[in-house]
């Protein structure tokens, strides 16, 4: 059996469910966990407990590399590192948020609150009466709510102070069931990128349906270039800005433009074709990805590896917006041009899973083979692998407490990372 994109990427979501019936979110020292942890295998379209009743996978949606993975030059180890790791089970670990005393973990099979105060935790998922879907894919705070983005089961949004969750979905307004990212500006809208357009809900008014708005390819008349949204951000002169899987998309004053591997976005196939190891290409799987390749010349690219396949983003405090692509390495533009980052300038990889800003204002990018701390620009790239404290090398998010403590999330687990060790 065929699986299309959304289909592979509920593998880790069915298998995590049939393996493991509850969180092993224990403790333990790094030696005890320094053995790499594979990806788990395909699993059917729909399961028992992962999707809500008449939830629908979206088609074509390709899967990620989740291959741990070990760069080939690792940096030295740091002397006497002190890191905590925290088992999830089977499960990837998609979104990390640190609220204080509680750090939130939005994992493939829930999401978990856990109190560093009396280091325990709880399971928020579709067994208790509030979350729809036990695939969770982002979680953030917005207006003193816990807000979740998730596989099917639309936008959940958490009230900590009433112990109460609520669901958007369709009949609200979402453009789609499946919630990628979600953004505040400083006026107080909200964003949300979704499989099937964006969505902008006013004043972050969720509750008023006239305060909703979806942008998709048909209503912008391209701008926005392709339905899957993976991730959204607030610019510095507020324009707002996308990753979809057909480049970088940019909403500024009512006007809507885009940018393509044509463009500059991406380093090219022959820069980096030596050092992609994964045949993981979702054109082999999608005839929706296939024609993607097909429109930019790489029929023949059979590969991981499409360069207008954005998977995160992120804008920095100078306004420069930052893309990791599926394959194509870590562009950087400023609004005129391109510069791609890649293995050939010190990435241990070329796919880049997450980028995230900490609150210190420096750039980590998450990889299939390492944290990349990315500094001067680009110009310094320092790569941790396990030996450094994470659990594994395959990293999808991270947070940073206000005491400089590290969340890093790979899958199988957590890394915290106490202090200014990294």
């Amino acid at each position: 059996m065929k699986l299309d994109h959304k289909g592979w990427a509920l593998l880790v979501l069915v298998v995590g469910g049939l393996v493991l019936g509850s969180y092993m979110l224990g403790r333990q020292q790094a030696q005890d966990t320094a053995q790499a942890v594979q990806a788990a295998a395909p699993a059917v379209e729909n399961g028992a407990g992962i999707l809500p009743p008449g939830a629908r996978m979206p088609t074509d949606h390709p899967p990620l590399d989740q291959a741990a993975g070990t760069p080939a030059a690792a940096p030295a180890p740091l002397s006497q590192p002190r890191f905590t790791h925290f088992r999830v089970g089977n499960r990837n670990v998609k979104g990390i948020l640190v609220d204080g005393a509680d750090t939130w973990i939005a994992t493939s099979g829930g999401v978990i609150r856990y109190d560093t105060r009396s280091d325990s935790h709880k399971v928020f998922d579709n067994k208790l009466d509030g979350l729809l879907s036990n695939g969770i894919f982002h979680v953030s705070k917005i207006d003193g709510k816990i807000i979740v983005g998730t596989y099917g089961g639309g936008l959940s949004v958490y009230d900590p102070v009433a112990d109460i969750w609520k669901n958007y979905n369709l009949p609200q307004g979402l453009a789609d069931q499946f919630v990628y990212d979600v953004a505040q500006t400083p006026e107080g809208d909200v964003w949300i990128a979704t499989w099937s357009g964006v969505n902008r809900v006013r004043g972050g008014k969720f509750d008023d349906p006239g305060m909703w708005e979806t942008f998709t390819m048909e209503s912008t008349q391209g701008g926005l270039p392709n339905p899957w949204v993976y991730g959204v951000e607030v610019g510095r002169n507020g324009e707002m800005w996308f990753a979809t899987e057909e480049g970088l998309a940019r909403y500024k004053d009512g006007e809507w433009r885009n940018w393509q591997h044509s463009d500059g976005l991406g380093a090219p196939y022959d820069l980096v074709k030596d050092d992609i190891q994964s045949t993981n290409d979702p054109a082999r799987a999608s005839m929706h990805h296939a024609q993607q390749k097909a429109e930019q010349g790489m029929q023949d690219v059979r590969v991981a590896y499409n360069p207008n396949y954005i998977i995160s983003l992120v804008v920095d405090n100078d306004g420069i917006v930052w893309a990791g692509t599926w394959g194509a390495g870590l562009a950087r533009f400023d609004g005129k041009t391109w510069r791609n980052f890649t293995t050939a300038d010190g990435l241990p990889g070329n796919h880049i899973f997450m980028l995230h800003l900490d609150r210190d204002g420096v750039l980590w990018a998450g990889t299939s083979k390492g944290l990349v701390r990315v500094e001067d620009d680009g110009a310094r790239l320092t790569t941790l692998t396990t030996a450094d404290g994470l659990f594994a090398n395959n990293v999808f998010s991270m947070a940073k407490a206000e005491d400089g403590t590290m969340w890093v999330g790979s899958f199988g687990g957590v890394a915290r990372i106490p202090g200014k060790g990294m």
